[in-house]
C-alpha cells in the first residue's frame, strides 16, 4: 500500500499551488484528477482532493464521488480553494450541496486567488453579470462572498498561503 496521494483539479492555478505545497509537506504523489483512475486511487492509505470553487461546486470532487464505495477503509480529506475570505458558514453551506454521500469526510478550505484576466470570456461574463446583480444591494448586508467579489472587481489578487493548509495537515497526523 503506497502512503498517499494528492488529487487536484485546478482551473486557474490556486488549488494546483495548495497541491504542490501538499505534496512538498507530505511527501505524497501529486496528480490531477483527469489522469487517476479508480483503480490507481486504492493503491494508497490517504488520498486527499484538492480543488477549485466555481458556481457553487467543488472542482475534481466527481472523482471521489464516483469511486466512494471502493475507498471505505481508505482515509480521505477535501481542500477546497476559494476567492472569498474563509467563512464557516459559508463552508458548512459548500459542504452540505457537495458532500451528501460523503459524511464523514472534513473538509478544509484556503482562499484562491483572482484574476479576471486569466479568466475564461464565459467565467469573466458570470461574475460581472453577478457583480451587477450585488450592486443593487446595500453593502451593509453583503454575505463575505459578495463583499470579497465587490472588491475584486477590476483587480488582480493571490491570497493564496501555506498556512490555510494547517488545519488539513493537524488532521493528517491525527491516528
Amino acid at each position: 500500500m503506497k502512503k498517499g496521494i494528492i488529487c487536484y483539479r485546478s482551473k486557474y492555478g490556486a488549488a494546483k499551488k495548495y497541491a504542490h505545497w501538499l505534496r512538498e509537506a507530505l511527501d505524497y504523489e501529486c496528480k490531477d484528477t483527469k489522469v487517476i483512475t479508480g483503480m490507481e486511487l486504492k493503491e494508497y492509505d490517504t488520498i486527499i482532493i484538492c480543488g477549485g470553487i466555481y458556481a457553487s461546486g467543488i472542482k475534481g470532487l466527481s472523482l471521489l464521488k464516483k469511486h466512494i464505495n471502493e475507498l471505505v477503509d481508505k482515509r480521505i480529506a477535501v481542500f477546497c480553494v476559494g476567492a472569498s475570505p474563509y467563512d464557516q458558514q459559508a463552508l458548512e453551506q459548500l459542504k452540505q450541496a457537495n458532500m451528501k454521500n460523503l459524511k464523514g469526510i472534513p473538509l478544509f478550505y484556503g482562499r484562491g486567488a483572482w484574476d479576471e484576466g486569466k479568466m475564461s470570456f464565459i467565467d469573466r461574463k458570470l461574475c460581472q453579470m453577478l457583480q451587477k446583480v450585488i450592486a443593487n444591494k446595500d453593502p451593509k448586508t453583503y454575505e463575505p462572498w459578495m463583499k470579497a467579489l465587490m472588491e475584486a472587481r477590476g483587480k488582480s489578487a493571490d491570497w493564496c498561503d501555506e498556512q490555510y493548509l494547517q488545519p488539513l495537515l493537524d488532521f493528517l497526523k491525527k491516528k
